[in-house]
């Protein structure tokens, strides 16, 4: 079934939010790169890429329900970094907008009574939950730290250990 316009316009800018995330997180790694701590720019690219899959499942939708996937205009990132803690509450903060346009996005479904889109947002508000809950153990595990070089470094390597995946949708 084919969305409305209004739908069609509605994905179409979530798909845009996606790429934002994207640019907003590989920012972030960008940060971290310049202070040395390698772990966290890798933690925060690989986060930058699930944002392109998870446009890209927008993208997917939306032509598969025989619509036109287009990507907005994508803002540069916006985010003052000057410690570790700003970084990652700027991504936490992202996550809650993005997490934010998505229930949106449902709500704007379920009121057109679209039930085709209804697994795909179901599996978007379990992954916000997901990156959400993270983020935010990340900020809490930071704030713990403080500005402690060690604990800070110990951080940095697990974070490091997140395994690299493809910016590909791959169903999952």
């Amino acid at each position: 079934m084919k969305l409305t316009t209004e739908l069609e316009k509605a994905f179409n800018d979530q798909i845009t939010l996606e790429f934002e995330a994207s640019i907003v997180y590989r920012q972030l790694a960008i940060e971290m790169e310049i202070r040395d701590l390698p772990g966290m720019a890798a933690w925060l690219r690989h986060q930058a890429d699930e944002e392109i899959v998870h446009a890209n499942k927008f993208i997917d939708h939306v032509n598969d329900r025989d619509n036109h996937a287009v990507i907005g205009t994508v803002p540069g990132p916006k985010v003052e970094v000057k410690t570790v803690l700003d970084a990652f509450q700027a991504a936490l903060k992202h996550e809650q907008r993005v997490s934010e346009a998505i229930r949106e996005l449902y709500r704007k479904t379920d009121e057109a009574g679209d039930l085709d889109s209804r697994p795909l947002l179901n599996w978007f508000i379990s992954e916000q939950l997901e990156e959400e809950a993270t983020v935010s153990e990340i900020v809490g595990r930071i704030e713990l730290i403080d500005d402690d070089g060690p604990g800070l470094l110990r951080l940095d390597e697990e974070l490091g250990q997140r395994p690299a995946r493809t910016t590909e949708n791959t169903g999952g």
